[in-house]
């Protein structure tokens, strides 16, 4: 494994993380716990330590299975990312709540459910421009910093569009923002990327996988399950992303290395990211994707050497 310094924070983060969303129950299976700490102990014995969860990834359901875990190992080992923001209200469906009572109320439920006194990184979750423009909110979560229940907060952006959030990142004090970026899906490089290297900010690069279009499992003509949410895209577009896909894996993919690994390796090699964070079902997800690491830049600028 291989670590990166996270942007302005002073978090190491295995450039390789884990994302948790389907712990929440949302994409067709419900975890049982020793399923998720089967998932966690291969991470660990791979030297993943950077976990990334949210308040609404089914009602503090992600973060408790992982506060499970972390209450019986050791805590400083693992660096815990989770969100602000929403509460969840069944498959898919989210209310919104950025008052500054609100959040207070979410952080506390997020530290009770993960079973920790601290939050490594506290991140605003698909906010609007309007959201984000709240002193008061931002006010009170610099004070969880001075009393140490947040280590350093985040944006983890809504959409690739436009940088707004992301240029005034560091008038919040915000030291991370998290990003959809992958091989099909380039548009941070165009001012995301650029505004986060000026300020130093870290980069956590989700859906590397690009909803597993990149996982090399799937040809083109190829359908998905009712169950599936890459069923409810639109089916011109599905065939189009498989094709590119396909050509991907002949023109870019060296011979004998698997897709998935290449396309993790591929999000690392750009310089302004420092970690990506796949969604992982099984300890055999999580052995395949920490290969990535091997192939990561050691000259990269944010490596710890």
């Amino acid at each position: 494994m291989k670590y990166r310094r996270l942007g302005k924070t002073n978090l190491d983060i295995s450039v390789v993380g884990i994302g948790t969303w389907q712990y929440g129950g949302e994409w067709g299976k419900n975890f049982k716990q020793y399923e998720v700490d089967a998932i966690l102990e291969k991470a660990k014995e791979e030297g993943i330590n950077f976990l990334d969860t949210a308040e609404c990834y089914g009602d503090h359901l992600s973060e408790s299975l992982i506060g499970d875990y972390l209450s019986r190992s050791k805590r400083e080992d693992w660096i815990v990312a989770t969100k602000f923001g929403h509460h969840f209200h069944g498959n898919f469906e989210r209310t919104r709540h950025w008052s500054v009572n609100e959040v207070i109320k979410q952080l506390d439920s997020s530290l009770k459910a993960l079973k920790t006194d601290y939050i490594d990184l506290y991140q605003a979750h698909s906010c609007t421009d309007e959201e984000f423009n709240n002193d008061e909110l931002w006010t009170m979560l610099d004070k969880q910093l001075e009393k140490g229940k947040i280590r350093s907060l985040g944006i983890s952006l809504r959409s690739n569009e436009e940088s707004y959030q992301t240029d005034h990142a560091s008038d919040v004090k915000a030291g991370a923002i998290q990003v959809v970026y992958n091989r099909l899906d380039r548009k941070p490089e165009e001012q995301i990327f650029p505004s986060s290297q000026n300020q130093n900010l870290g980069v956590l690069a989700r859906v590397p996988l690009a909803s597993g279009y990149l996982s090399g499992k799937y040809k083109p003509g190829a359908t998905f399950n009712s169950d599936d949410v890459r069923s409810k895209h639109n089916s011109e577009e599905t065939a189009i992303l498989l094709k590119q896909v396909e050509e991907i894996q002949q023109n870019e993919v060296p011979e004998g290395v698997p897709m998935a690994t290449w396309a993790l390796s591929w999000v690392l090699k750009h310089p302004a990211v420092t970690a990506v964070i796949p969604g992982c079902k099984s300890p055999e997800q999580v052995e395949l994707n920490a290969k990535a690491a091997q192939l990561a830049d050691d000259s990269h600028p944010q490596s710890v050497k």
